[in-house]
């Protein structure tokens, strides 16, 4: 089943404007407020007033393509350590698995030296009885 495409109204830099996307009324909201928020705060810096219409246009989607890159590299970075932790719990569980494995070697060894000391118990018995006789 196709996602429906979801339409709203959103305020940015004082204008109306009607946005779709596949994602929720909510995130669409989200990322106009972003782009809102953005030029509210260009807008008090007067260097920025300044500027022509397409020199403050470019300055917005530098700082956003900048924004995008530093959260990437964040994003990265957190991925990388998640399959770093990811490989150490594998690790652990394959240690884990081979001292479970050794252990009951271990124990088995240990039950047949247990039977083996019966048995030679046994032959002692059965050797000093045949000497008293």
């Amino acid at each position: 089943m196709m996602a429906s495409k979801n339409y709203i109204d959103v305020i940015i830099d004082g204008k109306i404007y009607n946005i779709g996307g596949f994602e929720s009324e909510a995130y669409l909201q989200k990322v106009a407020s972003y782009i809102n928020n953005m030029i509210m705060e260009f807008k008090q810096n007067e260097n920025y007033r300044m500027q022509k219409m397409d020199m403050q246009r470019i300055l917005l989607e530098i700082n956003i393509a900048n924004d995008y890159f530093k959260a990437k590299k964040q994003a990265d970075l957190l991925e990388n350590d998640l399959e770093i932790k990811e490989k150490e719990v594998y690790d652990l569980k394959h240690e884990l698995i081979v001292s479970d494995s050794k252990a009951e070697a271990t124990e088995k060894e240990l039950k047949e030296a247990l039977d083996k000391i019966k048995e030679l118990e046994k032959e002692i018995v059965r050797l000093q009885t045949e000497l008293k006789n």
